[in-house]
């Protein structure tokens, strides 16, 4: 089936049970970022593969809502297919709110899968029909019934992340969690979030793309856990030890009829954000409901120093592997045909010669030329281009390591460039020195740091269209809340950034039909000196790989810009080069050599 045809399947189903707006999102049923080909409805609907986007249906249109990431790709996967891109954010936009409000008819009916909708979107949803005098229905899967082939959900078997990786036992983090539950006056927590299970109970798995996490539910309550999951994915050894930790295994799908179960003697803890609508909904009103983010979200936010020493180790398995495969690029061009896809499986295997690799911890952005102007463009058989001696090649990769995830973006420059690409690579390459050199008081969040990136751009009257830095994960999702470096907060809630916190700086730039650029280190938040202002913090850059000085204008840079730069190449080259061959060793002291202003 075509596009076309899909949607026209879905506005027959439509018709035939009453529903006049159907909304298909991206998540599956635990809000996850990445998902697995089971989940994928809306990527089926529309063809739209990026990883953040709500289709919405009506009788008579189709439209698809996504950010500026995603802007360039969805206008060309979504040309030809009558799906209109709503561009989230931009002037004369409506908020995928404000359309439904329009399009809904008087008495009309809004329709949705439940498990994959949020319960604060959800309720919004019914707000938004009850002003039309409207209803809803949240138990219609109506993708599932038009998906003929659709993949079965993942089997996978899971595996426990042993407390010498994760650096605190289950018992110690149960512990905390229920300390935590008891001071919001909670005996029961409903948890959906697949990384904070993971983290939680030490486990990870393979049944999400990019995400070595286990699709399960928990109800924690104050003497035992009820993990829901299926049991096959889990060795007898990991089913004693939760015996130990009073884990009771329970079928994935009977979370439902165990939360209807719930009585009035309970008082339950969920988390709005992430709970979805259907389970929130199976919820008796006779129960007493705490709303309050997941405690364990900033639980795990804040490493503790094994993880910090095992994710420092990961950074540099990772830096020597993409600093082989920099090499590798450098001295082949010219000498061999290669591609956007052969360019990313080649960093993939140099990733895959460190020891404990797991796999990509993302989808891997290889972009060349104006492709790498898509700020999350993937490439595929129909779009992989090949790589030419001019202009930049983007990679915007990561790996999971039994030590930790990594991301890292580095723009290559494969030949000339023209004298805008240096001025915008080197502006570039200031905004991520200044940022990763702030030095700050305890109490800052990531909205307060963000000019620091961005003032290299403003100045010259440019700006790019995401956040400057996300948290990272530690072997759960490589977008982690609930820290960010962006000036624009979408939260009423402001998180300071703490000691052993890890968040990325990625600023980038992007011309449309010509060229992108993005640098990217991760950086772990450290303490500082304490004095009679309070308690300062500064950054560690993880990331040790180096940026590429043939596109860089040194007469562009200020003196203190060049010597944070020269720092960081010395620190990448003391680091690195004990790892490579002679030859690599050789290129690596060209590309970290020290610039100056002539």
């Amino acid at each position: 089936m075509t596009v076309r045809e899909r949607i026209e399947a879905l506005q027959g189903l439509m018709k035939r049970r009453g529903v006049d707006v159907y909304i298909v999102p991206s998540a599956d049923f635990h809000q996850s970022e990445y998902v697995g080909d089971y989940f994928k409805a809306r990527e089926f609907l529309t063809g739209f593969t990026g990883s953040a986007g709500t289709a919405v249906i009506t009788k008579e249109r189709s439209a698809l809502w996504t950010d500026g990431r995603y802007f360039l790709q969805a206008e060309a996967q979504l040309a030809d297919t009558g799906i209109y891109l709503q561009k989230a954010g931009m002037a004369g936009v409506p908020t995928l709110e404000a359309y439904l409000k329009d399009v809904l008819p008087r008495g009309g009916c809004i329709g949705f899968d439940g498990r994959t909708i949020g319960a604060m979107t959800g309720k919004n949803y019914e707000k938004i029909a009850k002003e039309k005098e409207g209803s809803i229905v949240c138990q219609e899967d109506l993708i599932g019934e038009i998906w003929k082939d659709r993949p079965a959900l993942s089997r996978e078997p899971a595996f426990t992340l042993d407390d010498s990786y994760a650096g605190e036992p289950v018992a110690s983090k149960l512990k905390r969690l229920r300390d935590r539950m008891r001071q919001l006056g909670a005996d029961v927590h409903i948890l959906t979030s697949l990384d904070d299970i993971g983290w939680l109970l030490n486990i990870r798995g393979n049944d999400v793309a990019y995400c070595p996490l286990v699709l399960s539910y928990a109800m924690i309550r104050l003497e035992s856990v009820e993990l829901y999951a299926d049991a096959e994915k889990f060795s007898v050894s990991i089913q004693k030890n939760f015996q130990e930790q009073h884990v009771e295994l329970c079928p994935y799908d009977t979370i439902c009829e165990q939360i209807r179960k719930l009585s009035e003697e309970y008082t339950v803890l969920v988390d709005p954000q992430r709970i979805n609508y259907a389970l929130y909904q199976e919820i008796p009103k006779n129960v007493r409901v705490i709303e309050a983010e997941n405690p364990t979200i900033l639980m795990k936010a804040v490493k503790n120093d094994t993880e910090v020493k095992h994710i420092r180790r990961a950074h540099l398995k990772d830096g020597v592997a993409v600093t082989k495969f920099m090499y590798w690029l450098k001295t082949q061009m010219g000498k061999k045909a290669i591609t956007e896809l052969d360019a990313s499986s080649k960093l993939e295997a140099f990733r895959a010669e460190q020891e404990h690799f797991l796999g990509p911890s993302f989808a891997p952005i290889s972009a060349y030329g104006e492709h790498a102007a898509i700020v999350h463009y993937s490439a595929t058989e129909q779009s992989n281009i090949e790589l030419e001696q001019r202009g930049f090649y983007l990679s915007d990769t990561g790996g999971h390591y039994l030590e930790g995830s990594t991301d890292i973006t580095r723009t290559i420059a494969l030949g000339e460039l023209t004298e805008e690409e240096k001025r915008d690579f080197t502006m570039v390459a200031a905004g991520m020195l200044h940022l990763a050199d702030a030095v700050f008081l305890e109490g800052c969040t990531g909205m307060n740091l963000d000019y620091a990136a961005r003032a290299p751009f403003w100045k010259k009257g440019k700006d790019f269209h995401h956040g400057t830095g996300h948290g990272v994960g530690y072997l759960g999702n490589i977008h982690e809340p609930p820290v960010t470096f962006n000036w624009i907060q979408r939260s009423r809630k402001r998180y300071p950034l703490e000691k052993n916190m890890v968040i990325t700086d990625e600023p980038g730039i992007y011309v449309e039909g010509s060229h992108g650029i993005r640098t990217e280190n991760e950086l772990l938040v450290c303490q500082g000196e304490r004095n009679a202002y309070g308690q300062f913090l500064y950054f560690e850059p993880l990331t040790l790989a180096p940026i590429d000085l043939d596109a860089i204008v040194p007469e562009q840079l200020t003196e203190e810009e060049c010597e944070l730069l020269n720092a960081y190449h010395r620190k990448v080259y003391e680091t690195i080069s004990p790892y490579l061959s002679q030859k690599e060793n050789d290129w690596l002291k060209i590309y970290t050599r020290s610039i100056g202003k002539s």
